[in-house]
This record gives C-alpha cells, structure tokens and sequence, in this order.
C-alpha cells in the first residue's frame, strides 16, 4: 500500500514538473538615476554628472555618469537638473503626537485610532524627505509603534524606515501630566520605575515587546531664576539611570536621555548613554564628557524657536531658546558629535524640516547639517551600513531639490523628490 502511494505522489510531481519549470524567474529592477548635482554624504562639497544604479532596493554602483553602465532595459530617472541627496534621518520624532494637548489625546482617541494619526504622520514625514525615523515613545500608545514599524518593515503600508522606543521610561513624577485635577487619574505617557532594579525589568519588557532602543526622562521640569539661569532637577537617581543603560546595552539596544541640563544630563552622561536629547543647557564639564564618551546631541532647536513668546510670559522674559542657542554654538565650535532631530509632535509633522535653518544659523556650515541628517543621524541609529549615504550596498532612498542646499540650506524645506527602496514615493521634478 506504502509503495502503491509512493508511486502516486512520483507520478503527480512528474506531472507537475512541467509547469513550474515554466514559471520564468523574477527579473531584477533596475533604475538609473541621472544627478546633475550629488551630495553623498559624507564629503563636504557636491559632485556633478553622476549617476546612482539600483537594484531592485539597494544601491549598485554610484559614479561619474559616463562610466557607470546602464544595464539594457532598465528604468532611467532624469534628475539632472537638480540636486540628490540621501534620504533625510529625523533621530528625534513622535509620531503619536498630534499637538500640544497630549492630555486629551491619551484620554479621548483609542491605541488604534492613534496608531492611524501615526501612521499619516509616518507618511508626512516621509513626503517631505524623511525616508527614515527615529521615535521616541508613543505618548501613551504603549507598543503600538512596532505594529506601525512592522507594518512598514513589510509592505502593508507605505512609511519611513522606523526605530521605536516603544513607552519610554519615566520616575515617579518625571514627567508630570499638567492640565487636569490632580484627583482625576490620567493613563501615564511612559512607564514608571523608582528604583534600579525596577528600571532593569522596564528595559526588559520595553525589548521583549519590540523596541529597538529605549528613552528615559532624566530631567523634565524646570524654571528660572531672575538672572536667567536654569534649574533644572533630576528625576532618576545616579544608580537608576546606570541600571538602564547597563541592560539596554546588554540587550544591544542603545539609549536616547531627555535632559536639558543640570545633574539629570551629567547622570546620563556618566553612565554612558548613546544620545543626550535637547541638551539645553550645556556647561564646560558636560561638553568634555560628550567628547571623551562619543555620545551624540540632538537638539531639536526650532521647537524651541516656536515657544519663544510662550516662554517670554512664562519665565518672566526667559526663554529655552536662548539658553539652546548658546549650548548648540558651543557643542558644534568644540565638535560634540551632532545628529538631526526636530522634536516634531508637539508642532505639525512635515514642518520640520525648518530645523535646517536654525542649524546653520547657530554655527554649523550647510554640510555639516546635511551630514548631521544623513551620515552622522544613521551612525548614530547604527544602520550606517544601511542609510545616510549614497554609497553601493546602500537601500536606494533618496531626495532630490531643484536648487544648491550647500549654498541655499532652505532649499531642503523644498523637497521635490523621494525615493525610498528605490520605489520614488514623490517626484515634483519633472
């Protein structure tokens, strides 16, 4: 009977042999991008006539146009009359922010309604050059931004390549919900943990659900004092903040601190946190422990710019941007390791690429700033083997604007073209 079905089944793949030898094999994807100007990311002036191979999503060959063979039937992408760059990296969003009244959005809107406003913000982003992300907390959405990140990562919906933190960590009253009694219970923004084994066991949940990196609140209120200085409180103590970053690097996940100054920004910088986020306030004896350790700033400065006349009434004349404007002038004149981020959540997504401005206009030259948004944003992520530059082995993302954002930084407020994958999402160039 065994030989009988034996047979049978030998029969039927013979039979069928036939016609999966006929199905043809899948093509490769070729495109052809002609750049008039190219900016690859890592030097510090733009090259010309160039022209960017891909296949299928990655980069093959980058080159002088007459050099770098364009395989027969491939697509050919005329950008010569424009300027490409790689893929913009924004290393500080919140696509679960949807303005300044997160309060009433963690009380009023569902975890799926809100995975949807972040996913059209994902694609704001997107359309505006930012072909990747890296998402500091969900507001209040607990896990629900690997189910976005994920969602993406596998084609069922169009959207940024995606690091999440996922709830983020926060002490007992680090990051205090304001605008409601204080006898109504309100759902935290992020996970709460007093002590440092506490923190250990949040780092582990916050992984085992999905996340590729893990943020803390190390400081959080502030004030000023008549003289315009500020003061501003830890929330973690010392050994906290040393027990977060110890198991997230055994977990090789790396750690983004909220701080804008004082002994919460020295806790992290001490304990040897990847990135320091705002980093307002920022003293001699902070710059030389974020030169010694490598650590990176993201400053996110034109958020601060927006609340400047909020400030003014609030602090008695005082503003957080003022104070940032001087600590980002330092950091750069003494060369503190600078990658892009805007902070966008609280102000509208796709607007965040005013950040530029601000960039080179506190001291860092147009290159600079292109690079803190493309290679030093991607090292930073560790995926510089992945994104930041336009070099072979590279996923295909790219942007493109009409003009010279080395002698016009604007001009990246003006994205005319996106290419992510090497699918073009966005071309206003032709």
């Amino acid at each position: 009977m065994e030989t009988k079905k034996l047979r049978l089944a030998i029969v039927i793949l013979t039979a069928l042999t036939p016609l999966y030898a006929q199905t043809p094999a899948p093509t490769d994807h070729w495109v052809a991008v002609r750049a008039g100007r190219l900016f690859n990311g890592k030097s510090d002036r733009l090259l010309t006539d160039q022209l960017v191979l891909i296949k299928d999503d990655k980069i093959s060959e980058v080159g002088p146009a007459d050099r770098v063979q364009i395989p027969t039937g491939a697509e050919v992408l005329d950008l010569s009359h424009a300027t490409v760059l790689p893929g913009l990296i924004d290393a500080h969003t919140h696509v679960f922010g949807n303005g300044p009244d997160l309060e009433m959005q963690i009380l009023r809107d569902s975890y799926q309604y809100r995975t949807l406003t972040a996913l059209a913000n994902a694609q704001k982003d997107l359309m505006v050059g930012f072909t990747t992300l890296r998402d500091l907390k969900t507001l209040g959405a607990m896990y629900s931004d690997v189910d976005l990140r994920n969602a993406i990562d596998r084609g069922i919906v169009q959207g940024p390549r995606m690091q999440v933190a996922t709830r983020g960590i926060q002490t007992t009253g680090g990051f205090i919900m304001k605008g409601y009694s204080s006898e109504v219970a309100i759902p935290t923004a992020l996970a709460v943990v007093d002590s440092p084994w506490a923190a250990r066991e949040a780092v582990r949940d916050q992984v085992a659900h999905g996340a590729d990196l893990i943020k803390l609140y190390a400081a959080y209120d502030f004030k000023f004092t008549s003289d315009g200085k500020m003061v501003i409180p830890p929330t973690f103590t010392p050994d906290e903040v040393t027990a977060i970053v110890d198991e997230a690097h055994k977990k090789n996940r790396k750690v983004s601190c909220h701080a804008f100054g004082g002994e919460g920004l020295q806790n992290c910088l001490d304990a040897g946190v990847d990135s320091i986020e705002h980093g307002v306030d920022l003293d001699d004896a902070a710059i030389k422990k974020f030169l010694q350790k490598g650590i990176y700033l993201v400053p996110t400065l034109y958020h601060y710019q927006l609340d400047r006349e909020h400030d003014m009434k609030r602090f008695g004349g005082h503003t957080v941007a003022e104070v940032s404007e001087r600590g980002f002038r330092k950091a750069v004149a003494q060369g503190v390791k600078i990658a892009f981020g805007s902070g966008v959540g609280p102000f509208p997504h796709g607007s965040q690429t005013k950040e530029f401005e601000y960039i080179v206009k506190f001291g860092m030259t147009p290159a600079q700033a292109i690079r803190a948004a493309t290679s030093e944003a991607a090292q930073l992520m560790g995926w510089q083997d992945r994104v930041g530059s336009i070099e072979a082995g590279r996923f295909a993302d790219l942007v493109a604007v009409a003009g010279d954002p080395l002698a016009d930084i604007t001009e990246l407020e003006r994205v005319k073209f996106v290419m992510k994958g090497g699918q073009v999402v966005k071309n206003e160039l032709h």
